[in-house]
């Protein structure tokens, strides 16, 4: 009886922590929209907040997982859904080809040469180096490009949220500094930098820029995941 008891407790508390997840994005996508403050931006506030209770209610973390691994199962569809814009924007990509193919490649090759010189410069865990190799790419390819590097799912996943944080953050002070103003390379920059992240901060510069980044995110995406093989060849 009481394991029944403890069982359902659990259970529920588990639908709690799901439940959390759900009204604590909702939350911060709408602060963010109104305020426009980077720190209520989804990706920074509700990480915080779902930290926060986590740590306070002491909640075992298979128990939040319970549910919430849900909502992690929609990345595989998330990833067929990127062929939506492709089609959509295919006039752009008629337009920019050279813009979109040298965005995706510098932005590939930065991101990972950048983490390897990175993991040979300071020590880090095997687990932790194979893991960030992949950090510049949208979550779904990075998941499935992360196993041919020997990497953690669960820790490239927080690797990739911090690249598009800091991602986010210092666009602005970047571009002034290096005076970039063309929509198209603020578009390729940050897709190729700071993924899903990056593009919806490059929305919010304009609609070609928005564009831009959401197709310069997506090919780099799928370029890391059919080259992962020779990538971890050549640097694990």
């Amino acid at each position: 009886m009481f394991d029944m008891v403890n069982s359902l407790h659990l259970s529920l508390l588990g639908l709690g922590c799901l439940l959390a997840t759900l009204v604590s994005y909702t939350l911060s996508k709408r602060l963010y929209r109104r305020f426009g403050h980077w720190w209520l931006s989804p990706m920074v506030l509700t990480p915080a907040i779902l930290l926060a209770l986590v740590v306070i209610f002491a909640i075992p973390l298979p128990t939040y997982f319970e549910y919430n691994h849900y909502l992690s199962m929609l990345l595989a569809p998330a990833t067929i859904a990127f062929a939506l814009p492709i089609y959509r924007e295919r006039h752009l990509i008629r337009r920019y080809p050279l813009t979109l193919s040298l965005g995706v490649l510098t932005g590939l090759l930065a991101g990972l040469v950048s983490s390897w010189l990175l993991t040979r410069m300071i020590y880090l865990p095997p687990e932790l180096s194979h893991s960030l190799l992949v950090r510049s790419v949208s979550t779904p390819f990075a998941l499935e490009a992360t196993r041919e590097f020997g990497g953690v799912p669960d820790l490239t996943a927080v690797l990739v949220l911090m690249t598009g944080v800091l991602g986010m953050l210092l666009c602005g002070p970047v571009f002034r500094l290096a005076k970039i103003s063309s929509p198209l390379a603020k578009g390729a920059a940050l897709g190729a930098s700071a993924h899903g992240v990056g593009a919806a901060k490059a929305a919010e510069y304009g609609r070609e820029e928005g564009v831009v980044a959401s197709l310069t995110m997506i090919f780099t995406g799928i370029a890391m995941v059919i080259g992962a093989p020779l990538f971890a060849y050549l640097l694990v």
